[in-house]
């Protein structure tokens, strides 16, 4: 159902104070919103104002409309940042994504986004069950385990991330399986990029593959059709491709940063800034939707980088490293082999510090890592004086094709 966003803004300028004073700082009344063209005059939020948000005024940084208690779960996702659930069901609006790709009844479908701390895991948990299909709480890893649940229970349907899809493929043909003749016959993918190859590659094994878009702060965002010409914008948010300049909105088939208002009364986001580059296409799509759709995502603004699903934050990795003397210069890279990313952490030796004592401290480095990140990278130790001057502290050198 359309949202008069008029009413909408009035409704939570009197519920979230954090809102409201982003308005007020504006100089804008929320009477003054009543189309997207009204949104400009409001500035872009982006996930590293709410995680300073958020520790100033915690644990929502006054967006979040309810008390506390009555939300269903919190998460935290990369940041930190927590995201609530609020009370409705399928809060992420993934559902209409879903069945644009052809799930619901009669399906048995192996969901393996994670079902700890990070909110992916129940967003399409809720989402499919709502569709009437049948979920196997799979969650990450346990490949070998997971690939033996498709096959037995001839599970119909994949939702994760697309590398995680093909290395389950790998596996089942090291343990002899087959997978064209798994019931496998349709994939939902996300939180990842999906190159061409590796789609072909993908659906050469007789699976239909969809991709969406979406983040943790916000739901569902765009999500593909048949046609797969594009991502049709999911109901509840507008979406507004601008300037990262500027703030501003550029034509229609103009690159810019893909900026969200999420029209949902438990935390409503005004011009989220999701740190994504994409363009908007106004045509109507083959599949006759009208609605307008994303250009393939071409890259990112900002600091932060997207790894195995995981944002990784430069002042994360800075946070890791104040913790340990021992390391001196540091840089994380990002590398891309075949269709899986490899995170790498080069450190030397600190100016007091000798290899040996730096090589005491590895196994609390990575764990250390791991748990701030969410990710455990591959460590190398370099010489003093081996990287560079100018070395960022993280540099992604993947390449998509």
């Amino acid at each position: 159902m359309p949202v008069d966003l008029r009413d909408f803004i009035q409704r939570v300028y009197e519920k979230a104070p954090a809102l409201r004073e982003k308005l007020e700082q504006a100089g804008v009344r929320p009477e003054e919103i009543s189309e997207t063209a009204d949104l400009a005059r409001i500035p872009v939020t982006h996930k590293t104002d709410l995680i300073d948000q958020q520790r100033s005024r915690p644990p929502f940084g006054g967006f979040l409309t309810l008390p506390v208690e009555r939300l269903q779960r919190i998460f935290l996702s990369p940041g930190p940042l927590y995201d609530p659930q609020g009370t409705t069901g399928d809060y992420w609006r993934w559902s209409e994504a879903l069945r644009a790709a052809g799930f619901g009844p009669g399906d048995l479908v192996l969901n393996t986004f994670s079902y700890h701390l990070t909110p992916a895991g129940f967003m399409f948990d809720e989402a499919l069950r709502r569709l009437g299909a049948v979920v196997i709480p799979a969650g990450v890893g346990n490949t070998e385990l997971q690939v033996r649940l498709m096959a037995e229970l001839e599970v119909t349907g994949y939702v994760g991330t697309p590398s995680f899809l093909a290395t389950l493929l790998d596996k089942g043909q090291e343990l002899g399986f087959d997978p064209q003749s798994w019931s496998l016959r349709k994939a939902f993918v996300t939180a990842e990029k999906l190159p061409d190859s590796l789609r072909q590659r993908l659906e050469g094994q007789g699976i239909a593959v969809y991709q969406g878009y979406g983040t943790a702060d916000v739901g569902c965002i765009g999500y593909e059709c048949e046609a797969r010409d594009g991502l049709h914008l999911a109901e509840g948010v507008i979406v507004e491709i601008v300037d990262p300049d500027t703030g501003r909105s550029v034509p229609a088939g103009e690159t810019g940063e893909i900026v969200v208002t999420l029209l949902d009364e438990t935390y409503p986001l005004l011009r989220f800034g999701t740190g994504d580059l994409s363009a908007l296409i106004t045509e109507t799509c083959r599949c006759g939707r009208s609605t307008p759709r994303l250009a393939r995502l071409h890259g990112r603004v900002g600091e932060a980088v997207k790894v195995k699903g995981m944002f990784v934050y430069q002042r994360q990795i800075e946070e890791v490293l104040r913790r340990f003397p021992e390391v001196g210069r540091y840089q994380v890279l990002v590398f891309r082999e075949g269709h899986r990313d490899r995170l790498v952490l080069r450190v030397e030796p600190g100016v007091t510090a000798g290899e040996g004592q730096l090589a005491a401290a590895t196994s609390r480095l990575l764990e250390t890592f791991r748990e701030v990140i969410r990710l455990r990278p591959e460590l190398e130790i370099l010489p003093p004086g081996t990287l560079p001057p100018d070395a960022k502290i993280l540099e992604d050198r993947r390449q998509w094709t």
